[in-house]
């Protein structure tokens, strides 16, 4: 696969430098002692084994370079935003940010109260504290993820304002 890779990248490689259309032939030829395919582009490594043409030509056009975008001029009317629209745009996302709080605060008072439960109840398979500790593990993480998002939250609202 090595030598695959390597013909490809020279061939396409020389043919971006030359940037035109190039004709290649490319054999796919079997080694007799380990089966393993071998591709090449020299007729003379061909010679005495089974190689079937794989690709006779291959196109390269050059690459075309995007024209420049003009910068708007200072006299033209570049749409601006208003200050009434950037403020009517921070109340939304605050008033998103408080919903989205509060959703946080009733999930955490959920996961605690879920975490609480599962610590008053004690199985009797449970006789190692380690199994009690797994089994509450995931009741822990719920609840410091419920945190994580609150802090966060919180940290985005008092940017806005």
């Amino acid at each position: 696969m090595g030598v695959l890779r390597t013909l490809i990248l020279v061939t396409f490689g020389a043919a971006a430098a030359s940037a035109r259309a190039q004709v290649t032939e490319i054999y796919k030829c079997l080694d007799a002692q380990s089966g393993r395919p071998l591709y090449t582009s020299d007729k003379r490594e061909t010679a005495g084994k089974k190689c079937e043409l794989v690709s006779r030509e291959i196109n390269v056009v050059p690459a075309q370079k995007p024209a420049p975008i003009p910068a708007p001029s200072a006299r033209s009317n570049f749409p601006r935003e208003t200050p009434q629209a950037k403020a009517s745009a921070k109340e939304r996302q605050r008033d998103v940010l408080e919903s989205e709080l509060a959703t946080e605060q009733q999930q955490l008072d959920q996961a605690r109260k879920a975490l609480a439960e599962q610590e008053a109840i004690r199985y009797g398979d449970e006789k190692n504290y380690a199994r009690v500790l797994d089994r509450l593990q995931p009741y822990k993480d719920n609840v410091d993820l419920h945190q994580k998002n609150i802090e966060a939250l919180k940290r985005e609202l008092s940017n806005i304002r």
